[in-house]
């Protein structure tokens, strides 16, 4: 029989001692690609898909020849020295497509389905995106670039793919953002990576280069995805989990699973169906970064990738490696001349007050060469306005707000470098924004709040972009479940521990007083007096109690709270394992909660003549604490078992995610109620009978529900520490608003934040820094007038 292709790769893939997905992952595939090839279904040839088999699996001649052989001749030429008379080599190998060569085509079957409702997703984004930032009109900024050569790049021919002694044909790379699409077309390794300063466009290039190939993207070819890249941690999780956890974060629909087990987001990567758009290499902390590019040469995805160019840099001195098979672009500064294409094109087309003098009241007399060629300030202002971010930045100042005269940054006096041109236009970014206009609210569900003031709403961005950076990072997701937690550890537990004994101890007082009012002879003036002072002390043992739960529970990444849903199921090896721990957690508090509410009603409540006959004694109060510690321990399982990251057929918006979560402490309540009652109701009815098994079970039912079930929300989930942390202490301590959703929904808007999927990200690092110093400044100062005032009291 002969030996066909799939045969040989199995043997040799045996030989070398891998199996197919350590084979896949060596050779940067697809499991499933691997398993065409061994299987011997057609399978996509481009990109040297045997070449890279053979690369892996460590081939000699003789078995790359035969590799060739049997793939019809487009695979690994055998390394042998050319003879001298051997014919020139200036004509390119026939074995390797000439760049820009359409591949051939390949069926992806019911999968192509999945790519492309995920394709229809990111190009619906990522237009609004580019349409709310108006990086493009009235036309796209000339961002160009240049080809940095080897050294910070590896060789040309990696990139190109050649087998040794091939002719090597150089793709034309120049171009501009208009035509990035098509130049990254001609690269065959299909990596690239774009370099340039702060602001120069990267994350612009990064979004048009998505909207290109979407738009030019047929079936079965690949989904460019953008992942913001400084919140992975190459030293704890691989770069395969990482992108699937991401695609199931921002695109929630793929996680319904294939036949396999696998998701969708999983199967989509492992198939090839995914482009990994990796936006701010820079933006990961220093000592992660050669462990990022280590990981990234392990795999040999396609993929895009930008950074500052001196941090990338770095990290290739630091790896003694530069992004293997991979083309590197430095993207170059912008002049006057584009400025001066640019610029006046967005002046308004009404004259404001500010155009009545004539003098720097528009673009096109501030740009003028015969006003400004002999001028310092227009050599400041080209040095400021050389990158996007500043000319976008200074047409929202001046360009949107006719009332401001741009002539004002040719003022050496005021703006003696292009610093000082640079922080103007950052400070003056968020007052710019939040004039007052109408904003659009996107069919969003939340009531349109009064206009924000430009002043607090500063300060509001500032405390969250000075939130993200006590995180670590220069950038982050801004997550709504994580915004109180720049506070300190003590702070959050003090603040949850006061408003879990509140919720206890008001649920217990006015518990007791239907109780004492028809169960018992006592007055109306006893049964409130007991309340009061019972919903006092039991609101102060609990919330000691819930506090110690939320302490011990924040210091464990295990059991913080992250967004969730609830549904019915036994639960995964994970989930089931996080439902003991959880069971154990609360067994232990409810065995210790109801031992010290015994012993506050029988210590100090009956003492004082407050007893309401109800109880039996302190021994019979302590036969209920293994009961009330095994519900208790059941109800903390039950919630951890039924728990499952949020999955949902649609994408999900922050809001959503806050409306899924908050309807899980509805659940909650009554997982509480359920256990709980029914528990203490069969104990009563055995002990006195089913009539006050029946009232005693409904009654502590539903103080179980409110009291503890509140107070669970409140330590353990996500929509609890919300609300204790950014919907009641920080803003009633003025530095969040009260209506923080629609006010990020608002910044979102008017091009403060971007959205990607479930979470919000500064539109820019700078502009993040910039608030996150000021921030700092301004609380600098009111410290140190706080501080003379003390001393002036003194």
């Amino acid at each position: 029989m002969a030996e066909t292709l799939g045969a040989l790769v199995r043997q040799l893939r045996k030989q070398a001692g891998l199996t197919q997905f350590q084979l896949a992952e060596r050779a940067g595939l697809g499991e499933s690609t691997v398993r065409r090839i061994e299987t011997d279904r057609p399978f996509d040839h481009r990109l040297g898909t045997i070449n890279r088999i053979a690369d892996a699996l460590d081939a000699g001649p003789e078995d790359r020849r035969r590799l060739s052989a049997l793939s019809g001749g487009t695979g690994p030429a055998a390394p042998e020295a050319p003879s001298p008379d051997a014919p020139s080599l200036e004509t390119p190998s026939p074995q390797v497509p000439p760049p820009g060569a359409p591949p051939p085509p390949r069926d992806h079957g019911p999968l192509a389905d999945a790519a492309e409702e995920l394709a229809r997703e990111s190009r619906q984004r990522w237009r609004r995106e580019e349409a709310q930032h108006r990086v493009h009109h009235p036309f796209a900024l000339p961002v160009r670039w240049q080809q940095v050569p080897a050294g910070v790049a590896d060789q040309s021919a990696n990139a190109l793919l050649l087998a040794p002694g091939e002719a090597r044909v150089e793709p034309d790379l120049s171009g501009d953002l208009r035509r990035v699409a098509a130049i990254y077309q001609r690269i065959p390794s299909g990596r690239l990576v774009v370099l340039g300063r702060a602001g120069s466009g990267k994350s612009i290039l990064a979004v048009r280069f998505a909207l290109d190939l979407l738009d030019a993207r047929t079936r079965n070819e690949r989904v460019p995805v953008i992942f913001s890249l400084g919140a992975w941690d190459p030293t704890t999780v691989a770069l395969r989990d990482w992108l699937i956890g991401r695609l199931l974060r921002d695109y929630p629909h793929l996680a319904r699973r294939v036949p396999s087990g696998k998701t969708l987001a999983a199967d989509l990567l492992d198939d090839d169906l995914v482009l990994p758009v990796l936006d701010g290499f820079d933006e990961l902390a220093e000592d992660l970064r050669a462990p990022a590019l280590e990981a990234l040469n392990l795999s040999r995805l396609p993929l895009v990738l930008t950074s500052r160019k001196a941090e990338f840099t770095a990290a290739v001195r630091t790896a003694h490696a530069p992004l293997a098979a991979a083309v590197v672009l430095e993207l170059r500064d912008l002049d006057l001349d584009d400025l001066r294409g640019y610029l006046p094109r967005t002046d308004p087309a009404f004259p404001g007050p500010a155009d009545t003098d004539g003098q720097g009241a528009t673009w096109e007399t501030v740009l003028d060469p015969a006003r400004t060629a002999q001028s310092a300030g227009r050599a400041n202002l080209a040095a400021a306005l050389r990158t996007p971010l500043m000319i976008a930045l200074a047409r929202t100042m001046y360009s949107d707000h006719p009332e401001r005269r741009p002539g004002e940054l040719l003022d050496t006096a005021r703006f003696p470098d292009p610093e000082a041109i640079e922080e103007h236009l950052l400070a003056g970014f968020v007052p710019a924004v939040y004039r007052p206009r109408p904003t659009e609210r996107l069919g969003t569900a939340h009531r349109r709040p009064g206009p924000w003031d430009a002043e607090r709403a500063e300060r509001w961005l500032g405390h969250l972009a000075d939130h993200l950076t006590r995180l670590g990072r220069e950038r982050q997701d801004l997550t709504w479940w994580e915004v109180g937690t720049g506070m300190s550890r003590l702070s959050r537990t003090v603040i949850i521990a006061v408003l879990a004994g509140i919720a206890f101890g008001v649920t217990t007082a006015i518990g007791n007083l239907p109780v004492d009012l028809v169960a018992t002879a006592h007055s109306f003036r006893f049964a409130v007096v007991r309340g009061l002072l019972v919903g006092v002390l039991h609101g102060l043992a609990a919330g000691t109690l819930f506090g110690l739960v939320y302490w011990h529970a924040s210091a464990r990444a295990a059991l913080r709270p992250s967004p969730v849903r609830m549904r019915l199921s036994t639960g995964t090896p994970m989930t089931r394992r996080k439902a003991r721990t959880r069971s154990l957690i609360g067994l232990c508090a409810g065995a210790a909660g109801m031992a010290l509410l015994i012993l506050v009603d029988e210590g100090l409540v009956a003492p004082i003549g407050l007893a309401d006959g109800q109880g039996a004694g302190l021994a019979a109060g302590l036969l209920f604490i293994p009961p009330i510690a095994l519900a208790t321990g059941l109800v903390f399982g039950l919630i951890a078992l039924f728990e499952a990251p949020v999955r949902s057929e649609s994408v999900v918006s922050p809001a959503d995610l806050l409306h899924i979560d908050r309807r899980n402490v509805a659940y909650h309540l009554l997982t509480w109620a359920l256990v709980l009652g029914i528990g203490v109701g069969l104990l009563n009815g055995i002990v006195y009978g089913p009539l006050r098994g029946f009232e005693v079970g409904l009654v502590f039912g539903l103080e179980a529900a409110f009291g503890a079930g509140l107070g669970y929300g409140l330590s353990l989930t996500a929509w609890g520490q919300w609300v204790a942390l950014a919907r009641i202490w920080l803003p009633l301590t003025g530095q969040l608003p009260w209506a923080l959703i629609a006010f990020l929904d608002d910044a979102h808007q008017r091009g403060v934040l971007r959205q990607v999927g479930a979470v919000y990200q500064f539109r820019h690092a700078w502009i993040q820094s910039h608030l996150s110093r000021s921030h700092q400044q301004r609380h600098g100062r009111e410290q140190r007038r706080r501080d003379h005032s003390t001393e002036g009291a003194r």
